[in-house]
């Protein structure tokens, strides 16, 4: 509780040593006492969160001296100025961002009618701006004394973070608790990181789950930060401590631009534009059912060390995330034939299609990566929407305007062809190397569609009958040429010459125009 003096400063010593006072009393957040009982717990509190955050000195406070208005339940024994949240802007490697952090030692962060005006208050500013809004988020959920006030200081957040989508960047990092519907902002925002043990997201608790359904679950396999990495796919980035989600929220940044007027941020090329790694050649088996690492191909063909990759954790039989061709920033999806041999399944989908779409809206080129050989089997991804989620990638590079390039390292087949960035859903260039297989099926299901009732009536010599066949098959959709013949592939590379080749075709891009008839929006297929 912060006493307030009722006399009048007589001097303009006495009003400035009021203001320090004041000034003093706003960044002690909830006392001491509360403060050591944070760090008690492994946890940084919110000024010191912003301070690892920013660039030294750069922080400038908004609202510090706000206070809750409520009465209600003993709320007027405590009021804390700044209430239960730090809201500002700073800068993050020189660029501008604006960056509220909730304070756990006041009130556990408790969200109520004042924090909702302050952040709201933020991102209108933010918006005006045109900057990233980051928020570092630690707290119980809403303030329970306050009753609708704390709930409808919610539903503007909500409709916040849902306005600036697609105009700012929105990053969200969990350093403590968040739970019931406040969990929704996080949810709504671009990007989700999670710390290790001392980060958790759920709808409802271990407790009221027990009651209502009767399983019993604890808070880490409830809502941790690697169940939300690699179950459910909330969260993009798990971090294995404070300092470390810091460090990955400034890395991340710098992948983005700061509205969607913006180009994304470049560097100075520090990698040989003319670089070709002989080792591509030889890196992909000639045998289709042997697997490779698509890692070492992107390792290989982008800027070294600049590949960030987006929601490791989540249906890794698919790649997402940032790198950078010549200093320039790319997006690139990809197949991982280690994992599932790289087929598309319900998760994968959401994946990539999510993906793109934040590429898009911020100005990010896209490079796709193509092995692939179709969309996952089975009755549990029939009935659990795989045409539906599926849709979801057709539509999102259908509707991307940014520069569009493919490259099919190996198997396209039938759907997976299509939906992975295909010539005639507007890719500007499809790149094949020569052990690319772009065909509707594998040579063994195609041959036993076609030709499996002959096969059967031959008493012998059927299985070289089918070797024959299936190698004419391969001669004729197992290798790139028919489809270059007829324009679906653009050209064949070497697979060594990949990367100057890109960085070519991105310089012809560069200032890509494209039209449509004017819509309000379309209807993805959520």
């Amino acid at each position: 509780m912060t006493s307030r003096s009722s006399e009048t400063p007589s001097s303009p010593d006495a009003l400035l040593a009021e203001l320090r006072a004041r000034r003093e009393a706003i960044v002690q957040g909830g006392g001491a006492a509360r403060v050591e009982a944070q760090h008690a717990k492994g946890k940084l509190t919110a000024r010191e969160r912003l301070q690892r955050l920013l660039d030294e000195g750069s922080f400038v406070e908004v609202d510090g001296y706000v206070t809750h208005r409520h009465s209600d339940f003993g709320m007027d024994r405590e009021r804390h100025p700044g209430d239960s949240v730090v809201t500002g802007f700073g800068k993050i490697a020189g660029r501008r961002v604006c960056v509220y952090a909730q304070d756990f030692t006041v009130l556990g962060g408790s969200f109520s009618e004042a924090q909702g005006q302050k952040v709201a208050k933020l991102m209108d500013l933010a918006l005006d701006a045109g900057v990233p809004v980051i928020g570092l988020n630690d707290s119980v959920g809403a303030r329970i004394q306050e009753g609708v006030y704390s709930l409808a200081a919610y539903a503007e957040l909500f409709w916040r973070n849902t306005q600036a989508s697609g105009i700012v960047p929105q990053i969200s990092v969990m350093l403590g608790p968040c739970a019931g519907g406040s969990v929704y902002s996080p949810g709504l925002t671009d990007f989700v990181i999670m710390t290790k043990g001392t980060s958790h997201m759920f709808i409802t608790g271990p407790e009221v789950i027990k009651t209502v359904t009767h399983e019993t679950v604890d808070l880490e396999t409830l809502g941790g930060a690697m169940t939300h990495s690699a179950v459910s796919g909330v969260a993009h980035f798990v971090a294995d401590d404070e300092g470390q989600a810091l460090a990955v929220t400034r890395r991340l940044l710098s992948y983005l631009p700061g509205n969607n007027a913006e180009p994304p941020p470049a560097v100075p090329p520090a990698d040989s534009p003319w670089r070709m790694d002989p080792e591509l050649d030889q890196l992909v088996p000639l045998d289709p059912s042997q697997a490779y690492d698509m890692q070492a191909v992107i390792a290989r063909i982008f800027d070294r060390d600049s590949w960030l990759e987006v929601h490791t954790h989540f249906a890794p039989n698919a790649l997402t995330g940032f790198a950078r061709l010549h200093g320039q920033v790319v997006g690139v999806v990809a197949q991982q034939p280690l994992i599932l041999a790289g087929v598309i399944d319900i998760d994968a989908s959401d994946k990539i299609a999510r993906f793109i779409r934040f590429c898009d809206a911020f100005n990010i080129p896209l490079v796709t990566l193509v092995d692939s050989p179709g969309f996952m089997p089975g009755v549990a991804q029939e009935h659990g929407g795989i045409i539906r989620h599926g849709a979801k990638i057709v539509y999102a590079y259908s509707e991307a305007t940014v520069p569009k390039l493919a490259v099919i390292t190996r198997k396209a087949y039938g759907g997976a062809y299509i939906v992975m960035s295909s010539k005639y859903i507007r890719t500007d260039l499809v790149f094949a190397w020569p052990t690319a297989e772009i065909a509707v099926m594998g040579a063994e299901g195609a041959v036993s569609i076609l030709y499996g009732k002959d096969l059967k009536k031959m008493a012998a010599g059927g299985e070289a009958e089918r070797a024959r066949l299936e190698a004419e098959f391969r001669e004729k959709f197992g290798r790139p040429y028919h489809a270059a013949a007829s324009g679906h592939v653009d050209d064949i590379l070497a697979p060594s010459e990949t990367r100057p080749r890109l960085i070519a075709a991105l310089e012809l891009l560069r200032d890509k125009q494209t039209t449509r008839r004017p819509r309000k929006h379309g209807n993805i297929p959520l």
